[in-house]
């Protein structure tokens, strides 16, 4: 941290947030918000006068909690700046002044009471989002006694007992009566893995986090036995599954099974019950300390960033890339990269190699000087426009600046934020929005010629580029048999297709509609998925407001992995295509040719009063 405060092109701004992003792809607009330290920064010497008088005493946050810190402090060693801060929650220096020792301590008059935030904004090119990770907090998994038995710790506050920079200078002892401990007990997976309490994903670190501090335990107290309960040991890494064979020479004892009860002794011991699976056997095992490898799960600040930004999310709550293996630091929106985890759990090694493949993702951005945009965008064509402002709502990259009807000004299509997934066309009631390259006119010649001969024989599918069309070519390619009967029409997105094109394809005399996206969890455009499935709801009900089916327009979500329900769900699709008659066919085609019929006769009718 030290090297990237001297460097002479980083700005380092500590004690900061970000409000908001605005902008695009080069041109991105940062406000900034600076709490205040209400110690002057640069003029602080780190003397340390201030902390002395100082009478509050808080728990400290980063020796987490076995120790107390002063009410002004320096948050951890090797913090930067190395100036001191002032807790203004815990201060009793401040409105009113009840206290001011530490002003009047300060040889410089560093200590200012009336600092207040301070917002600083500027622009930059590309963004690097790295939030990070935080523990799971254990203390609803009331089975494993944390916080009510005291001899019951998180790994996190292991490592601190651990550490020679932590509360008893690296000497391991128990917090209930300072004995270094015998027998010490960890528990694997405590609020990973579980879809009911907790979290459903593996939190990656934990395995070898454990396996570590067996191994430092067994160096440094060859005495203490060390005994680990777990699911599984997920040694993927590279020396890893070394350091899991060192750690079972060493003496340490894996067994595996989950204890489901600690009760604790009369003389502050720890007893857990846990089934040994090897065994088969209930057996109890008793320590002097337990530590519960709890899992991880996104921070605070990752939440924030997706909420504020519109990043999108993964199912384990982290943000989601733009593709796991093509752009695995890239975020949905072009100029934006994740790094460490803020887009899944990483130790430092994976975050450390994430993190210089985002600085030279955006290194390569910002050296071309221009950017080369998709050929794929939207277009407004302003006669049409009502200015509803429906087009910005749903626009998944704020790419749509939303009108003005004050100053008569018209939306405004930023084309370099524009991705072209088509739903602003979608969305749009007047026509107003025309995509490049897959206009209205080209969909609907395409619906036309595939459904020119023989439509009640026929499936047409409506299938996003990203996903469903490259889950029906993964099936083509694994020679996976399904019926010949689906005609695709390839969208670049599921949120493209409109309305008016599924029901042209039942006025062409279609049997059976497929409109196939992406899963919500995977879908290329953020949320665009979404108001396809609110769209296609609106459909189901007008198709049977007229008399037909809704049963014959179907939404699924294929994913481009899965060629195998691709060909399930064209099976099964064909199945009830045969269920479909030709006079159940013949009258939805009647009903909207009268529809569509009507609906021209008004338009010619209301062109010819303008004129």
């Amino acid at each position: 941290m030290m090297d990237v405060r001297r460097h002479p092109k980083i700005d380092l701004m500590t004690s900061s947030t970000i409000e908001s992003v605005s902008g695009y792809v080069g041109n991105f607009h940062v406000k900034v918000k600076k709490s205040p330290r209400y110690v002057v920064e640069g003029e602080c010497t780190a003397c340390g006068d201030c902390a002395k008088v100082c009478p509050v005493m808080v728990p400290d946050e980063y020796q987490e909690g076995f120790s107390h810190r002063k009410a002004i402090y320096i948050p951890f060693p090797q913090a930067v700046p190395s100036a001191y801060v002032l807790d203004m929650e815990n201060c009793l220096g401040n409105n009113p002044i009840a206290c001011g020792k530490c002003f009047e301590a300060c040889l410089k008059k560093c200590v200012d009471y009336d600092m207040t935030d301070e917002f600083v904004e500027f622009d930059v090119g590309a963004v690097v989002v790295a939030t990070g990770m935080k523990t799971y907090d254990p203390t609803e998994l009331d089975e494993f006694g944390y916080k009510r038995f005291q001899n019951v710790v998180t790994t996190l506050e292991f490592e601190r007992l651990l550490s020679e920079g932590g509360p008893t200078g690296g000497h391991l002892v128990r917090p209930t009566d300072l004995r270094q401990p015998r027998r010490v007990g960890f528990i694997q997976c405590v609020g990973s893995r579980s879809r009911k309490r907790g979290n459903a994903h593996c939190g990656n670190i934990c395995c070898m986090n454990t396996v570590k501090d067996t191994l430092l335990l067994s160096d440094h107290y060859p005495d203490v036995e060390c005994t680990v309960f777990y699911i599984d040991i997920r040694a993927f890494g590279k020396g890893f599954e070394e350091m899991f064979v060192r750690s079972k020479e060493a003496g340490v004892r894996y067994l595996r099974g989950i204890p489901g009860e600690i009760n604790e002794t009369p003389e502050g011991n720890l007893v857990l019950s846990a089934e040994n699976s090897s065994t088969g056997r209930i057996e109890n095992h008793e320590f002097d300390m337990v530590v519960l490898s709890t899992g991880v799960e996104p921070s605070e600040g990752t939440e924030d960033e997706r909420r504020k930004r519109t990043r999108s999310k993964a199912p384990d709550g982290f943000l989601l890339e733009s593709h796991p293996k093509l752009k695995p630091v890239d975020a949905p929106t072009k100029g934006v990269f994740f790094a460490g985890c803020a887009e899944s759990p990483k130790d430092v090694k994976d975050s450390v190699t994430q993190a210089s493949a985002a600085a030279s993702r955006a290194g390569i951005l910002l050296s071309k000087g221009e950017v080369r945009i998709e050929a794929v965008t939207s277009r407004l064509v302003e006669d049409l426009c009502v200015m509803c402002g429906m087009c910005a709502k749903v626009c998944p990259y704020n790419a749509i600046v939303p009108p003005d009807k004050a100053q008569g000004r018209k939306p405004v299509i930023i084309e370099a934020a524009c991705a072209g997934c088509g739903t602003c066309a979608a969305e749009c009631r007047f026509g107003a929005i025309e995509m490049r390259h897959f206009t209205d006119g080209q969909i609907t010649a395409q619906i036309d010629a595939l459904l020119e001969d023989k439509p009640g024989e026929k499936i047409l599918a409506f299938a996003c580029n990203w996903c469903s069309f490259a889950g029906g070519d993964g099936a083509g390619t694994a020679r996976i048999q399904y019926p010949p009967s689906q005609r695709i029409v390839r969208t670049m997105c599921s949120g493209r297709v409109d309305e008016k094109f599924v029901l042209r394809a039942f006025e062409k005399g279609a049997a059976m509609v497929l409109v196939s996206g992406c899963h919500f969890s995977d879908c290329h455009y953020i949320s665009a998925v979404r108001w396809t499935q609110k769209r296609v709801e609106r459909l189901w009900d007008k198709l049977e407001r007229i008399g037909t089916r809704p049963e014959r327009l179907q939404l699924e979500w294929i994913s481009a992995a899965e060629g195998v329900k691709f060909a399930r769900v064209m099976t099964e699709l064909e199945e009830m295509r045969k269920q479909v008659t030709p006079e159940e066919i013949a009258e939805t085609v009647r009903v909207l040719s009268e529809k569509s019929g009507a609906g021209k006769k008004a338009a010619k009718a209301s062109a010819e009063a303008q004129d």
